[in-house]
């Protein structure tokens, strides 16, 4: 990889740029189907299982948290639990880790598998197989199948009913573009008024903008505290 000595002030106002174009070019369709999916699986009284692999797995469970608390939605992911992560890594392999927990997990055609990525897997080349497998596992059983990803999306965009793929700008910067954008859609979806439950705890603090007819007006008034 070629060594990039512009000045320091240089890349960070291009990287800034970049994070602007990306941001209106993000397909606003998209967004709203799956938004759309998300209401439609709260009011069936169904599952949300949120995958990621590396920084998407740290979002991941970010996500699970928002999912849950603001949004109302039964919401899990397999990188919470480290212990049976491991130990399913060490018994039976990395590939087969996330469909063995889904699985366990008795993944139901109410549910819905969302799916964090950079990449969005890919079976040919043996990245990610292990959202490959649950993905083919959540396609079988007749779960929603959902993505946030980068890139063109890999085996994500591939079987997806509903993805967003995040805009590639700079081949250089996918990753970091990617995982950043991750939860700036999850956090539009969970504080969008559809889908939105309970209120974060500075909106309470700050003033009564719920009463004010602004975005969220119609959510309910409990406080919830998010990180």
């Amino acid at each position: 990889m070629t060594q990039d000595t512009s000045p320091p002030a240089a890349y960070i106002r291009t990287y800034l740029d970049q994070v602007s174009a990306i941001v209106r070019r993000l397909d606003t369709a998209a967004i709203e189907a799956l938004l759309a999916r998300l209401v439609a699986l709260r009011d069936r009284g169904g599952r949300l299982f949120v995958l990621g692999v590396g920084g998407s797995a740290a979002n991941a469970s970010h996500a699970v948290n928002d999912f849950r608390k603001l949004a109302g939605i039964e919401a899990y992911s397999p990188v919470d639990n480290v212990s049976e992560l491991t130990a399913r890594v060490n018994d039976e392999g990395w590939a087969s880790v996330f469909v063995e927990w889904l699985r366990t997990s008795r993944l139901r055609p109410a549910d819905m598998v969302l799916v964090l990525s950079v990449g969005g897997g890919d079976a040919d080349r043996n990245v990610s197989p292990n959202l490959v497998e649950a993905l083919r596992y959540a396609r079988a059983e007749g779960a929603t199948v959902a993505g946030i990803v980068g890139r063109d999306g890999g085996y994500t965009a591939q079987v997806a009913d509903v993805c967003v793929t995040i805009p590639v700008v700079d081949p250089r910067t996918v990753t970091p573009h990617t995982e950043s954008f991750q939860p700036l859609v999850w956090h539009l979806l969970v504080s969008h008024p559809a889908l939105r439950r309970a209120r974060m705890t500075w909106e309470s603090i700050d003033g009564d903008a719920e009463g004010s007819g602004g975005p969220g007006a119609s959510v309910s008034d409990t406080p919830a505290r998010t990180d």
